[in-house]
């Protein structure tokens, strides 16, 4: 279960977070920035496989992820899971309860994690003074329906080789929008929930691992992997939607 952080009203400060050029939207004014300052008023930390929330849990916030990374996926009625995605620092979590008032999804931790709980209804109120917020949450909402969009035409019409090698380009690009080294990293997933997510099996992706090695595209220890050829990857992974969408 997540735990509440005791934090003092200056590490609550969006102003003074390390994530802000990131997680602030580049739409509001720096006068408007202190005004952030009040939107979060606490933070949760979710330890590695705990639930942030679950299916059918009242939807009354959203979270923005400080850091660690987290999986959100949808259960059918015996109990069977689609990974819908992966989420890095600077992400928002909870859009999918904003229709319905319940969670239609779950979101687990990858890894020890923190996110800042926005209350809905404070954010109600500060987005009805600050139209830049209005804008960055209408982008946050229409990145989620191009990561569905493209999950489903990824699911339907690219190969395996594809699939997998588009997974690694964007979440590559997540880690270098938040500053990190983009050609080598360490996923926080396992090859089980990476077949999960692109309709995989686990073999598949062992052995498309396997053959992106063999062909110099990179090099890959376990969970450290680390890009040699980048634009070659890039080429395999096929049409680019515009989002980083992992």
């Amino acid at each position: 279960m997540p735990t509440h952080s005791v934090l003092t009203s200056e590490a609550l400060q969006c102003s003074a977070c390390a994530l802000s050029h990131v997680c602030v939207p580049s739409c509001v004014s720096p006068d408007d920035i202190t005004r952030l300052d009040g939107l979060v008023k606490r933070r949760l930390r979710v330890s590695r496989g705990s639930h942030l929330f679950a299916q059918g849990e009242i939807a009354d916030a959203i979270y923005s992820i400080r850091f660690g990374s987290f999986k959100t996926h949808l259960k059918n009625a015996s109990e069977r899971a689609h990974i819908t995605g992966f989420h890095l620092p600077s992400g928002v979590l909870g859009l999918d309860g904003q229709a319905s008032g319940t969670h239609v999804s779950e979101a687990i931790a990858l890894e020890d994690s923190e996110v800042c709980v926005i209350d809905l209804h404070e954010f109600d109120a500060f987005t009805g003074s600050l139209p830049g917020v209005r804008g960055w949450l209408r982008r946050i909402m229409s990145q989620e329906i191009r990561r569905a969009c493209q999950l489903m035409f990824i699911l339907g019409n690219l190969r395996s080789d594809q699939r997998l090698a588009g997974f690694l380009v964007r979440y590559s690009n997540g880690l270098a929008a938040l500053g990190y080294a983009p050609n080598a990293f360490v996923l926080r997933m396992t090859r089980e929930e990476i077949g999960n997510h692109l309709g995989l099996t686990l073999e598949t992706v062992s052995r498309v691992f396997t053959q992106l090695a063999d062909a110099g595209l990179l090099t890959v220890q376990q969970r450290d992997v680390v890009i040699l050829d980048r634009p070659a990857l890039t080429r395999l992974a096929g049409p680019d939607f515009g989002c980083n969408a992992y």
